[in-house]
């Protein structure tokens, strides 16, 4: 018995797919070189102005240390800008940093950084 061409074709094709050997199978590619994602880090901090003051509520949900600093800076040009003391949120700590300006503030904002182990 004689198989029409086009399903001799099809035949051949089969039989050597399957008598290829595992190694020659392709595989999905991985693009080598890409590092893991870094863990989240950073407290989440909410900041409040009462007239003169500055207070910022942070919290630290992650397992790494995050040291905070609050940066007031003033409304008037004779007034002194001010950058407070580091305070370390450790995880799953909460912690209050205040300042001031001796009039009214301009803006304010919470910087952080990875504590050095």
């Amino acid at each position: 018995m004689r198989l029409p061409p086009s399903l001799a074709a099809v035949t051949v094709a089969v039989a050597l797919v399957l008598a290829l050997p595992y190694d020659a199978v392709p595989h999905a590619r991985v693009t080598p070189g890409k590092a893991p994602s870094p863990p989240p880090f950073g407290a989440e901090c909410r900041t409040k102005v009462h007239g003169s003051h500055v207070i910022a509520h942070c919290h630290n949900p992650y397992v790494d240390t995050d040291r905070l600093r609050l940066h007031i800076e003033c409304r008037r040009w004779w007034d002194l800008d001010t950058d407070s003391a580091p305070v370390d949120a450790g995880p799953a700590t909460t912690v209050r940093i205040t300042g001031r300006c001796w009039k009214e503030v301009g803006s304010a904002w919470v910087s952080h950084q990875r504590r050095a182990s």
